[in-house]
């Protein structure tokens, strides 16, 4: 028998330490920003259609309960009011807007390692919602949320690889001053995670002192305006085809201040739009559309993304249908829209109407997700955490979460064919005359961390491995995860003098 050489044995024992330590970022199978749009469920001509429908419900339907500031905006740059107050868009108007509006925007995070650069069809998972109950799975209950929650979920998101953002997910129910709320969610959010932040207000003048939080976090009012770390999440239509006037005033001084605008949409499918797919697209697409151009009125080219939010509906009950075949088919034909207009976009996926983190979450969650990565969807919003059709968040269903993520990065990334993937020269070593399988090839340990995705609770264990591990279950497991990321520090604190004087200027509800 012949003896192995010693530097074989050494080779693999330094492949193994090599894999032990954390790949670098360009050596990762899966990472923010992977390209997608390979799922196409429309045709050009499906897109076209959609466009002109839009345009033509713009120019002839318009928009009603514009505030009067938004009209003159709208005005100003050729939008017509009617006799009937609402804001008709011609064509030229429109067409305009798109040519000027900005198509390549990074969202800023604190640490720029987590800077988001929205182009082309690159791909960012996060968190989003204004869940009011927190998913209790140790009682199988539910219960308000609060600032603390809010903390906590932004925390675990800090952690997460495969979550890329932190929309806020979670009302602070504890909170009653509306004021009070809005500034105890960026202060909550942004001392729990170094990723970008995205939240909302609920009152025009809550802009100013939020803004001067966020000039004291970033360290001056330059430093905030040269890399804004928080993005407003603005629902400046209240669909059909009416503004929301108060969040068009929040959307101006959002833009005034130098804060990047999340163009929100958000229709139910045969409640608030149109009961069709595709009826339900071209709605949403008309009124980003003239959001666009309200924003590129107010300031031209400023940093805003075309959250294009149909919502499914269950038809037999008014029931919201988030983890529908529908809502994915949704999400993913908003995503070619955005891509039609080479328009940085965001739409809504991963969404679970079961209330725990169980079976019908799982495919839920993942069905929705694949399809808005694989069509290529900018931000994809609510991605990872949100049960009962956005009624609840559950910190354990982040967590798990960040592995069904994981695998839809995984069929994002698709398969690369060339000389090496082809595997010829090792087809002819372990065939003629080799081992007869590929298990430990230099090239099957070579590519075995860069090519495959590994879940962190998901179980792979054979049936008698998983009996000797003491039968390891998901949910248990995600709780005590959740426990040791909460048991750390949190890198994204704020240094003591920073939070001593946020402190003395606002009323922060989150102990010290």
């Amino acid at each position: 028998m012949t003896e192995q050489p010693l530097s074989r044995s050494g080779g693999r024992a330094a492949r193994r330490a090599a894999r032990a330590k954390p790949l670098a970022a360009n050596l990762r199978p899966i990472r923010p920003g992977m390209e997608g749009g390979q799922y196409k469920p429309l045709t050009q001509s499906d897109m076209v259609a959609i466009h002109n429908s839009a345009l033509e419900a713009l120019e002839t339907i318009g928009l009603a309960d514009a505030p009067p500031s938004g009209v003159a905006h709208l005005t100003g740059a050729g939008a017509i009011e009617g006799a009937d107050g609402r804001i008709r868009f011609p064509r030229a108007l429109v067409e305009d807007m798109l040519a000027q509006a900005n198509r390549s925007i990074t969202l800023s995070a604190r640490d720029p390692a987590h800077d988001l650069e929205l182009s082309g069809n690159r791909v960012h998972y996060g968190t989003a919602g204004a869940a009011v109950h927190l998913v209790d799975v140790a009682s199988n209950s539910y219960r308000e949320c609060g600032v603390q929650d809010l903390h906590d979920a932004a925390r675990i998101t800090d952690v997460l690889d495969n979550i890329h953002f932190l929309q806020r997910p979670m009302v602070c129910r504890d909170i009653t001053d509306n004021l009070e709320m809005d500034l105890n969610t960026i202060y909550g959010c942004c001392s729990g995670t170094m990723k970008h932040v995205g939240t909302s207000f609920t009152d025009p003048a809550f802009v100013a002192p939020a803004l001067e939080m966020l000039h004291m976090i970033a360290g001056g009012e330059d430093k905030w305006r040269e890399r804004p770390f928080v993005s407003n999440s603005n629902c400046f239509v209240v669909p059909p085809m009416k503004f929301a006037t108060e969040s068009c005033q929040v959307m101006e001084a959002c833009i005034d201040g130098g804060m990047p605008v999340l163009l929100l949409s958000a229709g139910m499918a045969g409640a608030t739009a149109p009961s069709t797919v595709a009826g339900a697209i071209t709605q949403a697409v008309a009124e980003c559309l003239a959001g666009l151009v309200y924003v590129n009125a107010v300031k031209p080219g400023h940093p805003a993304i075309f959250g294009t939010w149909p919502f499914g509906l269950d038809l037999r009950s008014g029931a919201m249908t988030g983890g529908s075949g529908e809502q994915a088919l949704l999400t993913a034909g908003c995503a070619q829209m955005h891509g039609y207009y080479g328009l940085p976009g965001g739409a809504a996926a991963g969404i679970a109407d079961a209330k725990m983190p169980d079976m019908q979450a799982g495919w839920e969650q993942m069905c929705s997700n694949v399809m808005a990565g694989l069509s290529g969807c900018n931000m994809i919003y609510e991605a990872a955490g949100m049960h009962a059709s956005l009624l609840g968040f559950c910190h354990e269903s982040l967590i798990l979460g960040d592995d069904i993520i994981g695998q839809a990065l995984r069929c994002v990334r698709g398969i690369e064919v060339n000389e090496e993937t082809l595997a010829l020269d090792q087809m002819r070593e372990v065939c003629l005359g080799g081992p007869g399988h590929y298990l430990g090839t230099d090239q099957t340990l070579s590519r075995m961390e860069t090519d495959h995705v590994y879940p962190t609770l998901g179980n792979r264990a054979s049936p008698k491995e998983w009996d000797e591990l003491g039968k390891p279950a998901l949910v248990p497991n995600a709780t005590l995860r959740k426990e040791a990321i909460l048991a750390a520090p949190s890198r994204a604190r704020f240094d003591r003098v920073l939070d001593r004087a946020i402190r003395e200027r606002f009323t922060i509800h989150l102990p010290e």
